[in-house]
């Protein structure tokens, strides 16, 4: 039998580089690629739909209305200038009482740009907010959902605050007043060697409130410092290596303050061994033992203190169980860092009716995990869920997860299933609406739903057979999948306009209104490239099962019979596959080997994605990142948080940099930087009324 390529490797391939060492995120930029918000006429939902050559074949991306048109809009528009940067971010301004205009921003740019802390909130229509002010008495804004997106209307903060704002077509103009930074002092107490995870604060000093963010850079690579013996090898360090944080204020520092955090050039290595140690050697007796070296003094903390266009940034070298935690204060005006090993701040916000954001730790034994999650009431009216995938002309591609969230649509999402990350296919189950793109792979685990909110959760496999006028019948293994092997595989126009080999000397069928019109030499990989017939699909023959092409001539009339094991998942118009299956009926029913997953891929310790169902029929999507003060869960740990949490029906989605959690404009988990591109995803939808 002739071995086939498996091209299966997403699960743990190239996401072990971003799995480890995040944590908690301050949000940065994100960027909507265009406006998708207000949706005055139907052309803005056109433009969200997929192209017109696959219309036909491939579910339509927007299954719900665009929103409706605002009454007595003045101006509305996708980009916001802060202080002379132009930056992504929705907005709308509207007559208010006496003639008076009202600002109104997207709430994920309100955060992310300003650096406003969200507090908690069961009334979806009003947000408490705290920004340079006291905790005790919050400012309330009020909010409003429109299309994907829920509005905070601003006016009177930005009034309180001395802002200035204008409009310049699409753009929000704001300008703040200038903030000066008075002093920057770091707590001298430093960890200890047996405390290692101690709390550290910086403090910041302004003259007034002014915008920050927050953003979670790469890892800090060290310098080895060579052993002067070239017959001892340099010791390699098993401490993980330290992250890049940078804090970004809209304000100028002392210059004595830049001085002060100015970095000094790195000290020469030392010179390389010549002879002359060997030769020493030689005549010098042999001590019994060598001094041992002492450990490398710490790195400091506050690496660099900058002053860019305006901006002064900070950047941090914050070692790895640690993140910065920020607050800020109004007397005096001070931004509060703390580098901690529990930065999460637990949230529990209603921000729309049936769509529930909630973060805190749970407890795993001795272990506390960060997890941020959605709870959706799938019967709310209103609210749905959908399939949705990276490629807008078929199921080759991938893109952030904000990106596509923001072409369908969607208020909120999560990250799917796996995927090949060097060609950008499909491993595992995708149907909407009814209609398969991709069918499942290695009997992995699956969640189905209909748009009653009703929910199934299983093991699938996908049995396609196809059926000739004498009554043969061959098995058709896959379906529009990336995941490779001997066999007959089926392409259909949900793939794309056209299909180029996967492996070499594949036969290829054409079938055309059930009847085979072709018979193709597939070639080399990717040289040879075949159209999909739009009122049909293709066939490939690989490795043993290329001798199938001589029961199969031109001119055959063939049929497919497609059913599902378990039957019930035929019965939901919508699935996404993934794996393993975690949780059925209140039980752990991991087995992540009879899944076909790798042993490295079942003992990783790294962020998760998971999707579950409550005993009250509650949508729970999930990310649980890092624990304090190390790595992320591994499966079985998973499945015992979700289990914790109340799921009765829990599958773990694809997971380390792929983990992405969306919501109106902006991930909740993560900073967008370090979130991986990903091929699909779940998305939740508001239908307007």
């Amino acid at each position: 039998m002739v071995k086939m390529p498996n091209y299966c490797q997403s699960e743990n391939g190239d996401r072990k580089a971003n799995a480890k060492g995040e944590r908690r995120f301050f949000q940065a930029t994100v960027s909507p690629i265009f406006l998708i918000t207000l949706c005055i006429t139907a052309t803005c939902a056109a433009n969200a739909q997929e192209s017109s050559k696959n219309a036909q074949s491939i579910p339509r991306l927007i299954s719900q209305s665009p929103a409706p048109a605002l009454t007595g809009v003045a101006s509305f528009g996708n980009q916001i200038s802060l202080n002379g940067r132009t930056l992504p971010g929705t907005w709308f301004q509207r007559p208010g009482k006496a003639g008076q205009i009202t600002t109104h921003l997207s709430d994920g740019a309100f955060r992310q740009l300003i650096g406003v802390n969200f507090l908690n909130s069961s009334n979806s229509a009003r947000q408490p907010i705290q920004w340079f002010s006291s905790v005790t008495k919050p400012l309330v804004l009020t909010a409003r959902l429109l299309g994907a997106y829920r509005y905070l209307d601003i006016t009177n903060f930005a009034q309180t605050f001395g802002w200035e704002i204008r409009t310049n077509g699409n753009i929000l103009v704001i300008a703040t007043p200038k903030a000066q930074i008075t002093n920057i002092v770091q707590s001298q107490e430093r960890p200890e060697v047996s405390a290692p995870l101690q709390q550290t604060r910086i403090l910041v000093d302004l003259d007034r409130a002014t915008p920050w963010q927050v953003a979670q850079g790469s890892i800090i690579k060290k310098i080895e410092t060579l052993s002067l013996d070239p017959d001892t090898p340099t010791p390699k360090s098993t401490v993980p290596p330290n992250r890049e944080w940078t804090i970004t204020l809209d304000g100028i520092a002392d210059p004595v303050l830049i001085e002060r955090y100015t970095p000094q050039p790195p000290a020469a290595p030392p010179v390389p061994p010549t002879l002359l140690p060997n030769l020493l050697k030689q005549l010098l007796p042999v001590t019994p033992t060598q001094p041992i070296p002492p450990p490398p003094a710490p790195e400091p903390l506050i690496q660099q203190v900058e002053v860019v266009k305006n901006q002064t940034i900070i950047s941090l070298s914050v070692p790895f169980g640690l993140s910065p935690q920020v607050s800020t204060v109004d007397t005096p005006n001070r931004l509060i860092i703390d580098i901690r090993p529990d930065p999460l701040e637990e949230r529990d916000i209603t921000w729309a009716p049936g769509l529930r954001w909630r973060q805190h730790y749970v407890n795993l034994g001795t272990e506390r995990f960060p997890v941020v999650w959605l709870e959706v009431n799938p019967r709310k009216f209103g609210l749905t869920l959908k399939p949705m995938w990276a490629s807008p002309d078929g199921l080759a591609g991938t893109a952030p997860l904000i990106q596509t969230a923001q072409r369908y649509l969607a208020v909120a999402g999560i990250n799917g299933g796996y995927f090949n990350r060097n060609n950008r296919l499909p491993l595992g189950a995708i149907r909407r609406d009814g209609q398969w793109l991709s069918g499942p792979i290695l009997n992995r685990g699956a969640i189905a739903w209909n748009d009653s909110g009703q929910f199934y959760f299983g093991r699938l496999t996908l049995e396609e057979t196809l059926i000739t006028a004498n009554d043969q019948r061959l098995p058709i293994l896959f379906l529009n999948s990336g995941y490779v092997q001997s066999g007959i595989a089926r392409y259909t126009p949900a793939w794309g306009s056209t299909y180029t080999p996967l492996t070499d000397n594949e036969i290829i069928l054409v079938v055309e209104k059930d009847q085979i019109t072709q018979q193709l030499p597939g070639g080399k990989v990717g040289e040879t490239v075949v159209p999909i017939p739009q009122d049909g699909y293709l066939l490939t023959l690989r490795a043993n099962a290329a001798s199938a092409a001589s029961q199969l001539p031109i001119g055959s009339a063939v049929s497919i019979s497609s059913t599902t094991a378990p039957a019930d998942f035929s019965r939901y118009p919508h699935i996404i596959g993934a794996g393993p299956l975690l949780v059925q009926n209140r039980q752990i029913v991991l087995d992540a080997k009879g899944e076909k997953f790798s042993n490295a891929f079942i003992a990783e310790k790294a962020i998760r994605s998971g999707i579950c169902t409550t005993a009250t029929g509650t949508l729970m999507i999930t990310a649980t990142h890092n624990r304090a003060g190390g790595y992320g869960p591994n499966l079985a740990e998973h499945a015992q948080l979700l289990q914790q949490m109340g799921c009765v029906d829990a599958l773990n989605l694809d997971g380390g940099s792929s983990t992405s959690l969306y919501l109106g404009g902006q991930l909740l988990d993560r900073s967008p930087s370090t979130a991986a591109r990903v091929h699909n995803g779940i998305g939740i939808f508001l239908k307007p009324r």
